[in-house]
């Protein structure tokens, strides 16, 4: 991907920022963790070694959970909860949740990493129904 400048933010609007560089991989993970943070079937982040992470707005509302003996962290707004950014310093790395760009992901993912742990209902999803808006 080529260096790009985008932004996003948390659902609220209370937290936005600004991501400048590429991003080298793009995983959709099953794990148990992602699953439990993120309440689906798997978390959609993205990564970079080389893109920069700025707040512009509500950083002190961004707070951030390491889960103890794990490399598993997680960034959240106070206010609503949503998932944001995290620079993992230690690995170098920048992880981005997908959902929380305001712009079009021109990346595609790379692959569904921990497959073998995925949700029990989580098979042939392509298959089921789908509906452009709300049920009933």
């Amino acid at each position: 991907m080529t260096d790009t400048r985008t932004t996003g933010g948390c659902l609220c609007g209370a937290v936005t920022f600004r991501i400048s560089g590429a991003f080298e991989s793009f995983f959709l993970c099953h794990c148990s963790r992602c699953r439990k943070d993120s309440g689906s079937a798997h978390s959609a982040n993205l990564f970079s070694t080389v893109a920069r992470l700025d707040w512009l707005t509500g950083e002190r509302n961004v707070r951030t959970f390491n889960l103890p003996g794990t490399r598993h962290t997680k960034s959240f707004c106070a206010e609503c909860g949503s998932a944001l950014p995290v620079l993992q310093q230690e690995l170098g790395l920048l992880v981005v949740p997908a959902g929380s760009m305001d712009h079009p992901i021109t990346l595609r993912p790379d692959a569904h990493i921990c497959h073998a742990s995925r949700a029990e209902w989580d098979n042939d999803l392509a298959a089921i129904e789908t509906l452009d808006g709300l049920p009933g």
